[in-house]
């Protein structure tokens, strides 16, 4: 059963019919003040609706505004689904799973590919100076050193007072 005051703002909204709306209006004690009150609340509803209108938004609170209604819908819906006392897991056990599988997978390829592996033949980037000379007639105070390392497989020819180098003295 409708309280009165459910009773009166159906019958300001003109909700009321047939003998609800009879059985109402029969009890309301002055029904021409009644009828009064409900002509101004009509009238102050129209006021309203022409002077409130909704203003237009910006960009950035239209966005703020989508954004706040999306989170209030999430909100409803992860209390309604049951989902908002039950914390859901950032890293599940199947993608941990995943995850180290792998890992595990990506170690055995790197292990097998960066291993050393012992060079029995000389690189072809290595190459021997059998002969080291300096023409005296280019450059009369040359001096050529060389010095040679087998364990760092180096080679240093070093020379001083060299003014120009021959082409045929060129890499190849």
């Amino acid at each position: 059963m409708k309280t009165f005051e459910e009773k009166w703002t159906a019958w300001l909204d003109d909700e009321l019919t047939g003998t609800e709306l009879a059985a109402f209006e029969a009890s309301l004690p002055d029904k021409a003040a009644a009828e009064a009150e409900k002509r101004d609340a009509h009238k102050l509803g129209t006021f309203l609706k022409e002077q409130l209108q909704d203003r237009a938004m910006s960009n950035a609170e239209f966005f703020h505004h989508q954004l706040r209604e999306s989170i209030a819908r999430d909100a409803r819906a992860g209390v309604a689904g049951g989902k908002a006392d039950s914390p859901r897991a950032w890293w599940p056990i199947r993608r941990l799973v995943l995850v180290g599988a792998t890992l595990a997978i990506f170690s055995v390829c790197t292990f097998f590919v960066m291993r050393e592996k012992p060079s029995s033949e000389q690189s072809q980037y290595l190459s021997e100076i059998l002969t080291a000379r300096v023409d005296p007639v280019v450059s009369p105070n040359a001096t050529i050193s060389m010095f040679k390392s087998k364990e760092d497989r180096v080679t240093v020819l070093w020379v001083d007072g060299l003014q120009s180098l021959p082409s045929e003295y060129a890499a190849k």
